[in-house]
């Protein structure tokens, strides 16, 4: 019996649905560098050599050389202090301190009236087909969604939002190519609140042609989305390309600093090998993982969960005490 057939026994169909897809998604980072650092871990004695190995293992799956020195260095100190003697418990430990690492810090703010999502990210990360994920994600929550065509400088870029807008079944506000971005957005909260809509997902210019242009651009919008509803919540998720890893998050710097993004979706993680890299954004980015997309159908963008996504990487966590939540090594 596989881990998540045992699994299935404790937790809802719906959920045990979403951990096969993470699952399946995760499959070729999990049968790469990470079965890896299992095998690293499971058949070996504690000792220098295997925390030098280990700490090659992650960097190999795009953990990052910062990320993995530290990752080796707490469960170095995890080893000592808790007095542990196989590579099974240091292999528990890493999964522990892996997954402290990659919980958000806080939640995903949408309970404004309406709440609304900025998406950014340069060109080719897989912008637009996230916006309609997300947006088919929350209407079958139960939500009313609207999307709004932000981008007018992209050549298309309206017209493939549209098509995607078609295809998860919602309503878009969008004008000529040039148009000016906040005053796209500014209709569609404005319209969004005049009917009744749950959330407006906006589509950004995806190039930073300069950080105070983009800095600009962005806090006009902001501010048009407070002026069309003062009641409104604002996020601004950052879309990175999993496949191209810690050079995306390389390259996410400068925008991250200029755009005040406030999440992280990481696309494409179904593509890569070496999906590592979800474990460092929160190092380099100081922003929390939000969504991950695991495949290109339109329900394949997957809400994160830490826990879910380390049972998936390295099938195994340790189970946690139903009462207190504590993780039981």
């Amino acid at each position: 019996m596989g881990f998540f057939d045992f699994l299935k026994h404790d937790i809802s169909e719906e959920e045990f649905q979403r951990q096969q897809k993470m699952q399946r998604g995760l499959e070729k980072t999990r049968t790469g560098f990470f079965q890896n650092i299992v095998n690293t871990l499971t058949n070996a004695e504690i000792d220098d050599d295997l925390y030098n190995e280990l700490e090659e293992q992650l960097i190999l799956a795009d953990v990052g050389p910062a990320c993995a020195v530290r990752l080796v260095d707490e469960l170095r100190d995890e080893v000592q202090e808790k007095h542990l003697k196989t590579g099974q418990e240091a292999l528990d430990a890493l999964r522990a301190l892996i997954c402290r690492e990659i919980t958000p810090r806080y939640p995903l703010e949408l309970d404004g009236k309406p709440a609304v999502i900025l998406v950014i990210g340069v060109n080719g990360v897989g912008k637009t087909t996230t916006i309609a994920k997300l947006a088919a994600l929350y209407k079958n929550r139960g939500r009313r969604v609207m999307l709004a065509a932000g981008d007018t400088f992209r050549a298309a870029a309206s017209e493939q939002l549209e098509l995607w807008a078609n295809r998860a079944e919602v309503p878009l506000v969008q004008a000529g190519q040039g148009a000016d971005p906040a005053a796209v957005i500014f209709d569609a909260v404005k319209s969004a609140t005049a009917k009744g809509y749950d959330m407006v997902i906006a589509d950004t210019a995806g190039r930073l042609h300069n950080k105070k242009g983009l800095m600009d651009e962005l806090a006009k919008i902001s501010r048009s989305v407070k002026k069309a509803s003062p009641e409104a919540s604002l996020e601004v998720l950052l879309v990175l390309d999993a496949i191209t890893g810690q050079n995306a998050i390389s390259q996410a710097e400068e925008f991250v600093k200029a755009a005040g993004a406030t999440g992280v979706v990481l696309t494409k993680l179904d593509g890569t090998p070496k999906g590592g890299c979800v474990i460092s954004v929160w190092e380099n980015l100081g922003l929390p993982i939000r969504f991950i997309g695991v495949g290109e159908q339109i329900d394949d963008l997957m809400e994160f969960d830490a826990e879910s996504f380390v049972q998936s990487l390295l099938p195994g966590l340790p189970e946690r005490d139903p009462q207190t939540k504590e993780e039981t090594l």
